[in-house]
């Protein structure tokens, strides 16, 4: 499974051929309402709420769409938020573009790795676990977290920690099932809440 996996990551990386196309200026108008959660610039002060300054705006286009597409399905399809359906729902594919180009323009800021989450988070991010079928996350998101725009693997580097835990675990449990070819879901499953809670420590101080 984890080769399995690797070879998507790979694939993925160098078959994708578009990046979406955005103005920045106009998605920086469009984005007004988007500050109150996630910070005027995507840099969110709120630790349950992604930054999304700097991340890759394929990423962000995807989520928007997959947000709207739960609007539009009752949850059913796509990715289910009862706060972003709604924002995405009204939302044409321009406008996604436009805001996508915005937020992926700014400058994220850097977190910082406890200490004590230092080495395991190294040894489980760098390398997975083989035993428990775990891949690492390395192979798709890079040695510094940043992912990579082609592929839509997110940045995750200097992520808030809270954010990434909740993702994780919304992946294990099933809640949310968008990623790509359902790989984090897979991923997830196999992880305890101390490999959760050792990886999302780890991650908010990569940049």
């Amino acid at each position: 499974m984890k080769n399995t996996s690797l070879l998507i990551c790979l694939l993925l990386s160098f078959s994708a051929s578009s990046i979406a196309q955005g103005d920045a200026e106009k998605g920086k108008a469009k984005s007004i309402a988007c500050g109150a959660c996630h910070g005027a610039d995507g840099n969110s002060a709120i630790s349950l709420n992604p930054k999304l300054a700097g991340q890759h705006a394929k990423y962000l286009v995807k989520q928007l769409n997959d947000f709207k597409l739960a609007s539009q399905t009752g949850g059913s399809e796509g990715r289910n938020n009862a706060v972003m359906n709604g924002m995405a729902a009204a939302l044409s594919e321009q406008d996604i573009q436009d805001i996508a180009a915005y937020f992926s323009s700014q400058t994220g800021t850097q977190g910082e790795t406890p200490e004590n989450f230092v080495e395991l988070g190294s040894k489980l991010y760098k390398g997975g676990d083989l035993e428990r079928g775990i891949t690492a996350c390395i192979a798709c998101h890079g040695p510094r977290g940043n992912g990579t725009s082609l592929s839509g693997f997110p940045d995750i580097s200097g992520q808030h920690t809270d954010y990434v835990k909740a993702q994780l675990k919304a992946f294990r449990s099933g809640d949310r099932t968008n990623s790509a070819n359902g790989m984090m879901e897979d991923i997830a499953k196999k992880m305890s809440d101390n490999d959760i809670e050792v990886l999302a420590n780890y991650v908010a101080g990569l940049h």
